[in-house]
């Protein structure tokens, strides 16, 4: 109960500048404090009337061990961010999910039906990234299949309506600290419109994790190599 209280009145002066419902966090290299950036001059104060020298060692102690559980609930964000983060993207760390991305720093949050987290273009919202996972018995994505298996039945059976053509552009297969990933990049093409696509696949944590990050086809040659990086960025963290 007294360390409760102790963690409880802790005041720390690091704040994210964006949380989610879930305690997620965007952050770019220079935004994520140290653990040096608690300040003592936001945490508990003991005045010498009302608490004794001895009792006001026990809970600074406590105070301590508070602020050290904290700093260890940080660490895993610290030892990702570490690696530096491309010019002109924010990081997106999702802990409690297991899985982070770059997305481009001018795009914003917001909500994508079905899916656990989504940043878009200020002005064009068909510019957009996503991630959803769902529940999986598997352990790594090549039990799903060979890469062209794979990506042929997602694009043509799943990512494409029935009135969509399809153009599968390109495969690709990376392996980072022991996870598989699948990354491809496809058109699908209607009557009205057109769009294109990468997609990143993978398996981690009992989940199916899928990103997908695209924009119209008609600005697709602009803007391909930029949402490459995220397409790329994609990691399963382990929860």
């Amino acid at each position: 109960m007294a360390v409760a209280m102790a963690m409880n009145s802790v005041s720390l002066n690091w704040v994210p500048p964006s949380f989610t419902k879930k305690a997620n966090y965007v952050t770019n290299s220079t935004e994520l404090a140290p653990p040096s950036a608690f300040s003592s001059q936001n945490s508990l104060t003991y005045t010498k009337e009302t608490i004794s020298n001895e009792e006001n060692n026990c809970k600074r102690r406590l105070l301590l061990l508070g602020v050290g559980a904290i700093t260890a609930n940080l660490l895993p964000a610290n030892s990702l961010l570490a690696e530096e983060i491309p010019q002109n993207y924010r990081a997106f760390v999702d802990i409690p999910d297991g899985y982070s991305y770059y997305y481009p720093s001018d795009w914003r949050e917001f909500d994508f039906r079905g899916h656990d987290s989504a940043f878009k273009d200020r002005f064009l919202q068909l510019q957009n990234v996503r991630v959803r996972f769902i529940p999986t018995d598997k352990q790594d994505i090549h039990e799903l299949g060979p890469i062209e298996e794979v990506v042929y039945n997602l694009v043509n059976h799943v990512y494409a309506a029935p009135n969509q053509m399809v153009n599968i552009l390109d495969m690709q297969e990376r392996t980072s600290d022991g996870k598989n990933y699948y990354t491809f990049e496809y058109e699908l093409t209607s009557p009205n419109y057109a769009s294109a696509s990468f997609a990143t696949i993978a398996i981690g944590n009992g989940r199916y994790y899928t990103l997908v990050v695209g924009a119209l086809e008609r600005r697709w040659r602009r803007l391909r190599n930029k949402l490459k990086v995220v397409a790329d960025s994609f990691k399963v963290l382990d929860i």
